[in-house]
């Protein structure tokens, strides 16, 4: 009787496709990291033809319950102008800008709140709109 001994040797599961599908979840969720925007209130913004690029200092939302909104924080209509210079003392950018989101519900005169606010502190204004050329 011919009897053969089996090899000994040590079981071993092979890592190289590991390091692939790491590299490639890493990948993928750095992209999705800079996609997310951290200051976002939902809104249904009006549309206008032209386009204008401002840089974004300080956001402030108006939502369709007519709710004010610096970056994320709701702010009651009073204490617009203290949440809007402390975002500004923050940023310490040399021309500050104020972009309003409003929704289409959101009256003229909460626009027009959040845009003497501004004056008052003497920063620009810009009304941010959908481009309605796509």
């Amino acid at each position: 009787m011919n009897i053969k001994r089996r090899s000994q040797h040590d079981p071993q599961g092979h890592s190289s496709a590991l390091n692939d599908i790491l590299f490639i979840l890493l990948l993928f969720f750095l992209i999705i990291s800079t996609l997310a925007n951290p200051n976002v209130v939902k809104l249904s913004i009006p549309k206008a033809k032209s386009d204008t690029k401002a840089k974004q200092t300080v956001v402030v939302s108006i939502n369709d319950k007519q709710e004010f909104f610096v970056a994320t924080t709701l702010v009651p209509v009073d204490s617009l102008k203290p949440f809007i210079a402390r975002a500004i003392a923050k940023s310490q950018d040399a021309e500050p800008t104020v972009v309003i989101n409003a929704d289409k519900q959101a009256t003229a005169d909460n626009v027009v709140a959040v845009m003497r606010a501004a004056h008052d502190l003497n920063l620009k204004t810009v009304l941010a709109v959908e481009n309605n050329s796509r």
